[in-house]
């Protein structure tokens, strides 16, 4: 796949676009990754107040999918083994960011694949998210092809590759996660009840009355 012409076109409009644009998406392209970890600690804390056992699973398992979806990123990324366009594409407009030292290989690109697979599994946790975690993955997606260290396949796909993986893995692994957050519950254990919540009022207490040496906060 070769989208070198696309890649100087963009890198092209990133060069010509105003000081303050280019800054604003340099720091989204390097620190914008991390509204999505903010976005799991918000969706596990509210989840971790409820009775239900599977709100608390499907926000526990959204940093797991995406920890697993950028494995699969990295693996890929290794086998292909593709340069980077900011080394590999002549005539294009110098990158906004340092280039990627060599055997820093470009396919599939992983900050495309976290946002990704964070947007699909805090969409799965916590749908309302939708209109916020969509555009900020395209975004994110988008600003490694400006800033000049990406192809827009490598883009693209990683969205597609981390997306995917993410939704496989919370289709597979939430009914598993919730029966553990279920017997975690009821365990009365503290440190697992810090982690899930204690569920519906006095489930846990009950619970706990029935292990020895177990005391609640």
């Amino acid at each position: 796949m070769d989208t070198s012409d696309l890649y100087r076109d963009v890198t092209g409009l990133a060069q010509s676009s105003p000081a303050w644009v280019r800054a604003a998406f340099d720091v989204w392209t390097v620190y914008g990754l991390w509204l999505f970890g903010v976005l799991f600690a918000v969706v596990w804390w509210r989840a971790r107040r409820r009775d239900a056992d599977r709100p608390v699973a499907l926000a526990l398992l959204a940093p797991a999918a995406t920890a697993l979806a950028h494995a699969v990123s990295t693996g890929v990324k290794y086998a292909v083994s593709e340069e980077r366009p900011c080394r590999g594409v002549a005539g294009a407009a110098a990158p906004l960011v340092a280039c990627p030292p060599p055997g820093d290989w470009s396919f599939p690109s992983n900050h495309s694949a976290l946002a990704g697979a964070a947007a699909v599994a805090l969409v799965a946790a916590a749908p309302r998210l939708a209109p916020v975690v969509v555009p900020a993955a395209l975004l994110m997606a988008f600003s490694r092809v400006f800033a000049g260290v990406h192809y827009p396949h490598d883009a693209a796909l990683g969205l597609l590759l981390g997306g995917s993986v993410a939704a496989l893995a919370v289709v597979v692994a939430a009914r598993p996660a919730t029966a553990a957050v279920r017997a975690a519950r009821a365990g009365g254990i503290r440190p697992a009840l810090r982690l899930t919540g204690p569920g519906a009022p006095g489930a846990a207490s009950g619970a706990a009355r029935n292990v020895p040496g177990c005391r609640l906060p």
